[in-house]
């Protein structure tokens, strides 16, 4: 397959969109689509990006025929998707082999070729937590986080958050929701210990991780953020612990609650009564504030073809940024794009009921969601704001990202598609 030409790959799947849905209203048969597979280009469209535009709709051909059912087109389609994608091509190629190896699991268990057992606890666990499966996930996530914009640019503005709700505290103690590396924290622990006039005369830092962490991943945080505290001669003292659950959360007299939640609590929305536990559980303690950190999506769409659509979107904007920011044949990319994106592509798409781990909402869901449990949205400070303008700023990159604001809420997207949100809750006190 040629190159991508002048278009990029979020250019590419919404020409593909546009195309899939002028043949579908003409009423032009599916197969017309196959007979041309990289024949005549539309004008304006270079050759590279007309191959592309034609392989995604192909992948929509696919999936719709999934859809409703009609397999045996269904499977003409997917043979030829998967003639012609590939792990190590161009961006376009590497996405829709994912999209198309997650669309053949579906096939395979809507026509009973394989039967659904449930997710194995290792796929669970590397769905939810791959830094802690093996360690080329671990490298290949921090590598691809560093590289890509949005991921570090809601980071420092939700951490800058967190410090401003507790500039006052003495005894400070954070509830930390993050990937459990214990990787934000010293920035955290840095920026309080050069607070201005009055440093803090404690910080504590519970992580809670849902599962029990080996003797050996405690040691290894408790021992790296030692050695950190020690560089910058941290004027106070600080501990670190993890709980399995919010429940057994316990506070001293004096302690200010901060909560900082990364891509979180997603996580708990398919679970039967997981998430409301948690927020409820969570207003007892009464932190002075919640910093949360979203995909901005909606994989829980009624139809299969709206979910395959967004998330088709969603995963081509980072597909498209990880071809801006890596190289294609870096290994940590192609790990991250297997292990992660891949992995999270096929939950998405071939799995239901129970099996779907993910649930992410974009943040109008979380604001019904959260005003149910008394949490109101708070205003990012400038300071903040600040802060996301000066990370994106460092990144050359950086002017392909787009930072909106969605009521009080940040939004960082990619080429005009939203990815993350950033914002702010506190309970209301009566």
């Amino acid at each position: 397959m040629a190159g991508l030409g002048e278009l990029s790959l979020v250019d590419i799947i919404r020409a593909a969109i546009t195309r899939y849905l002028q043949f579908s209203l003409h009423g032009r048969p599916d197969l017309f689509c196959l007979d041309h597979f990289c024949g005549n280009s539309p004008t304006g469209f270079p050759e590279g990006g007309i191959k592309g535009v034609e392989l995604v709709h192909l992948l929509l051909l696919s999936a719709e025929k999934i859809g409703s059912q009609q397999f045996d087109r269904a499977s003409i389609f997917l043979d030829h998707v998967d003639k012609y994608s590939s792990t190590t091509g161009n961006p376009v190629q590497r996405l829709v082999h994912y999209f198309s190896k997650a669309l053949r699991e579906r096939f395979n268990l809507e026509t009973g070729r394989i039967t659904s057992k449930g997710l194995k606890s290792e796929e669970v666990m590397l769905l939810l937590h791959p830094e802690e499966v093996m360690a080329s996930a671990k490298q290949a996530l921090i590598a691809c986080y560093q590289k890509v914009p949005f991921y570090q640019v809601t980071v420092f503005a939700g951490i800058q958050a967190v410090i401003e709700n507790v500039s006052s505290a003495k005894k400070i103690h954070i509830i930390d929701l993050a990937t459990r590396t214990g990787s934000h924290c010293p920035a955290i622990m840095q920026a309080l210990a050069t607070r201005q006039g009055c440093p803090p005369e404690l910080l504590k830092i519970t992580m809670v991780v849902g599962t029990t962490p080996s003797k050996q991943k405690f040691e290894e945080i408790e021992n790296r953020l030692a050695n950190f505290a020690e560089t910058i001669n941290l004027p106070f003292p600080f501990n670190i612990s993890f709980l399995t659950d919010i429940k057994d959360f316990e506070t001293n007299e004096g302690e200010v609650v901060a909560v900082y939640s990364p891509v979180h609590l997603s996580h708990m929305i398919r679970k039967p009564n997981c998430l409301e536990t948690f927020l409820t559980e969570l207003r007892k303690i009464n932190p002075c504030v919640m910093v949360v950190i979203e995909v901005e999506s909606n994989d829980n769409l009624q139809t299969f073809e709206d979910r395959f659509f967004g998330t088709l979107f969603h995963f081509g904007a980072l597909f498209d940024c990880l071809e801006v920011c890596m190289n294609r044949c870096h290994a940590n990319r192609m790990t991250f794009e297997e292990m992660y994106a891949g992995q999270h592509i096929r939950n998405i798409i071939a799995s239901e009921g129970e099996e779907r781990i993910f649930g992410h909402m974009k943040i109008d869901g979380w604001r019904d969601l959260f005003n149910r449990f008394g949490l109101v949205e708070a205003e990012l400070s400038s300071w903040s704001l600040f802060q996301a303008e000066l990370i994106l700023r460092s990144f050359a990159c950086g002017s392909s990202c787009t930072i909106d604001r969605n009521g009080e809420c940040l939004i960082i997207g990619w080429k005009g598609i939203p990815h993350l949100s950033l914002s702010v809750w506190k309970f209301h006190r009566e």
